[in-house]
């Protein structure tokens, strides 16, 4: 550039400090007069015979580039060499960002067989244990947002906060090799809780599972949508999931739509499930999480037991299911799952 112009030209940093320039006697040097003006202003600023113009990031301008002289050809050239200079700062960044890669794997944008050459490039372990928590809040993922949840997990090494879209926002954990499914749901408690307090919105949280290595993070990251997924069909109280204590709601999830819907008319009368009115679905939900006890879920109902026995024997002559008996109510609680299930429609992945 300087064989081009024939004059000075170098790069500051923010602080000042010129940390490269065609004259090297000058590298070092610590240029103190109006940074804040060659950093804020959008155009060039002249200070001591010399045209400045800085670049990088929209929102954070980390460098300026300099070049002798204060007419409009210096002014022209030093636009054009800030243009030049932060197109090779972003195709260096690119590259060596640890971010934007660990993006292209869990979105599956780069090759299988290229994801351990770049691992090793950008001196990843490869031996770490890793997990992927989505996080999904009803309004738009602002960069606000994005900052809060990067300023929870401030190690920029081990953890990277990825935004997806415009709701999800996925977050990349290096975690324990024998981290439990419960630690892992109680930070995703921690991250919902912070983001619901100061952003006011509903969030959800979907975990992956643990994998090691980084080859396996995009199949962590298809899990926690899974997650999320099953969680808007069966668990919709529900803030937080773990793809690992799906337990039955993933396997009917997976099943074939007309499947299910065989299932229903074999083990069930027709019509029968559509007739149940809200205060028996609540009878039947309270019934299953007592156990099946017939005192124990009367006392929780307020209601006498002859009154919960009664509304039994009405269920099993609606259905044909005693839900007393161990076998029909595993049925019977399959077959409410898999009719919310085809209710709901998900989005498979």
């Amino acid at each position: 550039m300087k064989d081009a112009t024939d004059k000075t030209i170098g790069v500051i940093d923010d602080s000042g400090t010129i940390i490269s320039c065609s004259d090297l006697g000058k590298i070092g040097e610590i240029q103190t007069k109006n940074l804040e003006a060659v950093f804020q202003t959008d155009g060039v600023s002249v200070i001591d015979g010399c045209s400045y113009r800085n670049f990088g990031a929209i929102s954070n301008t980390e460098y300026a580039v300099f070049i002798e002289g204060t007419d409009e050809a210096a002014q022209d050239n030093v636009s054009v060499i800030a243009i030049a200079l932060n197109n090779i700062k972003m195709l260096y960044d690119e590259k060596y960002d640890r971010s934007n890669f660990i993006k292209n794997v869990i979105l599956d944008n780069i090759l299988q067989g290229d994801i351990y050459i770049k691992a090793r490039e950008l001196r990843f372990n490869n031996s770490a244990t890793r997990v992927v928590f989505l996080i999904r809040t009803s309004a738009k993922a602002n960069i606000s947002l994005f900052e809060a949840v990067q300023n929870l997990f401030p190690d920029r090494n081990k953890d990277f906060v990825i935004s997806v879209n415009e709701t999800d926002i996925a977050l990349v954990k290096e975690v324990q090799a024998n981290v439990e499914v419960k630690d892992l749901e109680s930070l995703a408690d921690t991250i919902a809780d912070t983001i619901k307090k100061e952003f006011m919105t509903d969030v959800v949280v979907g975990i992956g599972s643990t994998v090691v290595g980084v080859k396996d993070l995009a199949s962590s990251f298809r899990d926690a949508q899974v997650a999320l997924e099953v969680m808007k069909v069966f668990d919709t109280e529900k803030s937080v999931v773990s793809y690992d204590n799906l337990g039955i709601a993933r396997l009917i999830y997976q099943l074939p739509t007309t499947l299910c819907e065989m299932f229903l008319t074999e083990v069930l009368k027709k019509g029968s499930i559509d007739s149940l009115d809200q205060e028996t679905l609540h009878t039947i939900q309270c019934f299953f999480e007592n156990n099946l006890n017939v005192s124990e879920t009367s006392r929780k109902l307020f209601v006498h037991r002859n009154t919960l026995v009664y509304r039994v024997e009405k269920i099993k002559k609606l259905t044909g299911l005693d839900l007393r008996e161990f076998d029909d109510a595993i049925v019977f609680k399959v077959a409410l799952m898999v009719k919310k299930y085809l209710d709901s429609n998900p989005v498979k992945y």
